[in-house]
Formats: structure tokens, sequence, C-alpha cells
């Protein structure tokens, strides 16, 4: 796997992201791919965070899919967030108005805690909106136990 050999190079800040596999479905973007979590988690060390957002292309979708992340042990998921989604030069109908926290979901899922802080777009700071990205994350601690409390 890619990732542990970035990994064993000494590079510990990776984190693996389930964004949804490419189906003939037409309701979504993707077919978000929950069953990769446990599988992935049982071959690797690396936390495994899911990115609703894009899975499914859609807003209304990223609560119960953050939700269903959760249930299914992922170390985190990843929100797309926007001031104004509806403005958005890109990726509007997936984003989530600034407001909604992207934490609101995992918190929803029984999840409070931040992954390691080396892990680019996830918040440092009470899981708020994050980086250039416009993403908010809401993370457990790591299976590792290299994550932040």
């Amino acid at each position: 796997m890619a990732a542990e050999y970035i990994a064993r190079r000494g590079n510990l800040d990776v984190v693996l992201c389930e964004r949804g596999i490419r189906t003939f479905e037409p309701a979504t973007r993707n077919t978000l791919d929950i069953s990769a979590v446990p599988v992935v988690q049982a071959t690797s060390h690396l936390p495994v965070i899911v990115d609703p957002s894009h899975a499914a292309g859609r807003k209304d979708l990223v609560v119960p899919l953050s939700r269903a992340a959760m249930g299914a042990g992922a170390d985190g998921v990843i929100v797309d967030v926007h001031p104004d989604p509806e403005s958005a030069l890109c990726d509007g109908p997936q984003a989530a108005r600034a407001g909604l926290r992207g934490a609101q979901a995992a918190r929803g899922a029984g999840s409070s805690r931040r992954l390691g802080a080396g892990a680019r777009g996830l918040s440092g700071r009470n899981h708020e909106p994050v980086g250039e990205h416009g993403y908010a994350a809401a993370c457990r601690q790591s299976r590792s136990g290299t994550g932040g409390t």
C-alpha cells in the first residue's frame, strides 16, 4: 500500500480517506463504500476517515452518511463547508453552510475527539470549519495512539 510506504519512510502524517466509488447509480455522485472502513483498518495501522460530501455530492446526505461512517468505526469525517454554498464556484451542492459544523454529524454518532494535529484539513480548534479548502472535520482518537486528545 502506497500510504504504508510513505509512513515507513518517516512521514507519519498520513490519513486514509474513503470518498466513494464510481457506480452506475445516478442518485449520488459516488457510492460511499462504508465496508471499506473496517476492511482497511484491519490491514493498516493508519487512521481512516470518510468524506461524505464528495461521495454523495449532495449536502442532504452528509449527516446520515457521516453517522454511518462513524458507526462503521471510521476515525473521523471530513465535510465540505462554504459560507454561501449557492454561490460557490465549485462543489456548492455538496457543501454544508459554514454554520453547520462537520463535527455535528460525528457528535451525533458519539465522537468528539480529534485526530493528530499533523493531518491536513483537520480542525485544531474545537472542530470549527478550517483550511483554505473549506473543510470541517471531526475525528476520534487515532487507533495507533499517535493522535491528539
